[in-house]
């Protein structure tokens, strides 16, 4: 199997995803269908959820994906670390998760897929240059004159930005500015907590060696984001550990959950 896996999954397993996309595709909803999403500040908005995969290095068999809610009584949202609409066949992992669960879904990205003409280019990085604070924007449009998504500077220290696609049940506005007030830091909170339980779940059951033991008690108090970074923190290089993280109270007093799974890609 693990053999298999490095070589990448038979065609006709291949065949068998994009016929799933395919069908699935024809579901889903790119405009908002909640009447939260119309509210400038989201009023009545009650739960966000945030979705991760980790990967193991050098293992082409195992990942763990890792759903972190913040929040509220009721989940009603999720935003996924990867694409929407702005994928090769215009139904990345966040549609996919869209359609299947029927929830609102936002591709939230750290990098920019190269579709349909898009590039990361001189004129792309002039664009980038331009976005001078948070929530400042620019479309992402493809040859075929679609806009696919949007590119998105997310935090003030950060000069890099997100990449925002519809995934199911919003708009893209909607989307870039729900994105937007769910930064503490670079990347949306609920993504970041997914990122970081999921990568520690993994060190766990693998017994991988975690970060080095802080020398000195001030050492041991775990900084948010240091000035300069982007928030988008591991398991390594002092980064807080994710229990603690995913039990801490977020802004409001209220508490997050977060859930786990390790298994076969």
């Amino acid at each position: 199997m693990a053999l298999e896996a490095a070589g990448g999954p038979p065609e006709e397993t291949l065949s068998l995803w994009k016929r799933e996309q395919a069908r699935l595709k024809a579901h889903v909803v790119d405009r908002d269908t909640e009447a939260w999403q119309r509210d400038p500040a989201f009023s009545g908005l009650q739960r966000v959820g945030g979705v991760d995969v980790s990967f193991v290095k050098g293992d082409s068999v195992r990942a763990c994906a890792s759903l972190v809610v913040l929040s509220f009584p009721e989940l009603e949202v999720l935003l996924v670390d990867g694409n929407g609409v702005l994928h090769h066949r215009g139904f990345g992992v966040a549609c996919h998760l869209g359609v299947l669960t029927d929830l609102p879904c936002v591709g939230v990205a750290k990098k920019l897929l190269q579709v349909d003409g898009l590039e990361n280019n001189a004129l792309h990085k002039e664009k980038i240059r331009l976005l001078q604070t948070r929530g400042d924007s620019f479309p992402l449009l493809g040859d075929s004159g679609t806009v696919l998504g949007m590119a998105l500077r997310s935090h003030d220290r950060s000069t890099r930005p997100l990449y925002i696609s519809v995934g199911h049940r919003m708009s893209l506005e909607a989307a870039v500015r729900l994105t937007c007030c769910c930064c503490r830091f670079r990347i949306p909170e609920p993504v970041r907590q997914a990122d970081i339980c999921s990568r520690e779940h993994i060190r766990k059951s693998l017994g991988l060696p975690g970060p080095p033991t802080p020398r000195s008690p001030k050492a041991q108090r775990p900084v948010a984001c240091p000035k300069g970074d982007s928030g988008e923190s591991s398991a390594a290089g002092g980064a807080p550990s994710p229990q603690r993280q995913a039990d801490r109270t977020t802004p409001g007093g209220r508490r997050s959950t977060a859930q786990h799974q390790v298994g076969q890609r």
